[in-house]
C-alpha cells in the first residue's frame, strides 16, 4: 500500500486551491452518504500530521493519510491526480509497501 501524487495534482493544489509550498495536506475518509455502493469517500484538508501512516512529499508539499484512515484503501495503492481542474483519487491493487 502506497500513495503517490501526480505533478498535475500538485499544480492544481497550488493554482486552483491556493495551497503553498510547505503546506501539509491530509487525505481523509469522510461519510458522503450518497447512493452507490460506497457511503464513504476521500476528502482533503490542510492539517498537521499526528499519526501519519502514508506520506509523500512533492514540490515542497507533504501529503499524508493518518493511520485511522488507511483502512479505506483496503491494501490498495492511492494516486492523487487532477483532471479538468478537479482533484481525483485513483485506487489500484497494492503492489508496494
Amino acid at each position: 500500500m502506497k500513495m503517490s501524487v501526480t505533478p498535475q495534482a500538485v499544480a492544481c493544489f497550488l493554482k486552483e486551491w491556493g495551497y503553498q509550498e510547505g503546506d501539509e495536506v491530509r487525505i481523509y475518509v469522510r461519510y458522503s452518504g450518497g447512493g452507490g455502493n460506497d457511503p464513504f469517500s476521500l476528502g482533503v484538508m490542510k492539517d498537521s500530521p499526528r499519526y501519519p501512516m502514508l506520506t509523500v512529499k512533492e514540490n515542497g508539499m507533504t501529503f499524508y493519510m493518518e493511520e485511522n484512515d488507511v483502512w479505506y484503501l483496503d491494501g490498495e495503492d492511492l494516486t492523487v491526480d487532477c483532471r479538468k481542474d478537479e482533484i481525483v483519487f485513483d485506487r489500484s491493487a497494492g503492489g508496494g509497501a
